[in-house]
């Protein structure tokens, strides 16, 4: 599964400022629904829904929240690069400063799991947390994460 199959130029937010846990997922909501032509708040109650089950907060800063969203078509990402590193329950205590939500089909089945499963993999690797804190421009984090994607799909 390839992030560039599901990351619109449009999903990425290269400059948020920090915030509690509800409004970053509530920013991802907000970009989900200008992006996809979502319902913000279904977005941001399935994202929440999904937090209240546990932190989806890898540690090394990286956050992957997801939810299974009605109505939604196919798997789509959102990508949010915060100003300032933001407390997120992460499993290593870290504050969370790139976050890379997943929104699946209702009926998504082991897709889901899949992209989930994926994303958390490229996720890890510190040169490309590296990179992707450097860049300053949503163009700059979709080249990233879209040659990051094909590399290792390779």
């Amino acid at each position: 599964m390839l992030i560039g199959d599901l990351l619109d130029l449009r999903a990425i937010a290269p400059h948020v400022s920090g915030g509690s846990k509800r409004q970053i997922l509530g920013v991802i909501a907000d970009v989900a629904a200008r992006s996809y032509g979502l319902e913000a708040a279904v977005v941001l109650d399935a994202l929440l829904e999904r937090e209240s089950a546990g932190s989806t907060g890898l540690g090394h800063g990286v956050a992957v929240p997801h939810a299974r969203i009605p109505g939604l078509s196919g798997m789509k990402a959102v990508f949010v690069k915060l100003d300032t590193p933001t407390a997120f329950e992460a499993v290593d205590d870290q504050p969370v400063d790139l976050l890379l939500a997943l929104l699946a089909p209702e009926t998504g089945g082991s897709e889901h799991l899949r992209a989930l499963a994926s994303v958390s993999r490229r996720l890890r690797q510190p040169e490309l947390r590296q990179q992707l804190r450097q860049a300053r421009t949503a163009d700059a984090i979709h080249a990233l994460l879209v040659r990051e994607a094909r590399s290792t799909a390779a």
